[in-house]
């Protein structure tokens, strides 16, 4: 299976301690070389840095076609990491892209690829016994706690699913 993940959802991951649930679930993660430049750029981030330089369930994977990501970038307003990503996932064949950002996820889901964000990753843990209905309402509040935008409506449709 192949996956490969923008920055976001490893950053949340992060910040909510189940980074781990990356290799639990789909083995190895691939990411893309502006995707690996964003999480291990920021100083103030130090920590995560080494976290993500030291797993190993985490690769780093050059994109073949750099034209088409400076022209994905030029047409949609992509960041690198996100037009990197999509452009990987489509040309690897990827099962799945882990992305967040709904500009992103609107132009993978056009060019047709698969999709996953934190949440789903959330979810499919709990379908999985990873994780308790407790421990995603958890990872839920401290998300938005440290400032991830999750929706009332989508946090209101997960804890239906918990009582189903």
């Amino acid at each position: 299976m192949i996956i490969i993940s923008d920055t976001t959802p490893i950053i949340s991951l992060l910040k909510i301690k189940h980074l781990d649930l990356l290799q639990k679930l789909f083995g190895e993660i691939w990411i893309p070389n502006a995707v690996y430049e964003e999480l291990i750029s920021n100083k103030k981030f130090s920590n995560e840095a080494r976290q993500i330089m030291e797993v190993e369930y985490i690769e780093k994977v050059q994109v073949g076609d750099s034209k088409s990501v400076r022209l994905l970038q030029r047409a949609t307003g992509l960041d690198a990491g996100e037009s990197e990503a999509i452009i990987l996932s489509d040309e690897k064949k990827a099962d799945i892209l882990l992305m967040d950002e709904a500009k992103g996820r609107l132009v993978a889901k056009q060019m047709g690829l698969t999709i996953m964000g934190t949440v789903g990753i959330l979810m499919t843990a709990y379908e999985e016994q990873l994780l308790t209905s407790l421990e995603i309402e958890q990872c839920i509040e401290a998300l938005r706690e440290n400032g991830r935008h999750i929706s009332e409506k989508l946090y209101q449709q997960l804890r239906d699913k918990f009582r189903e």
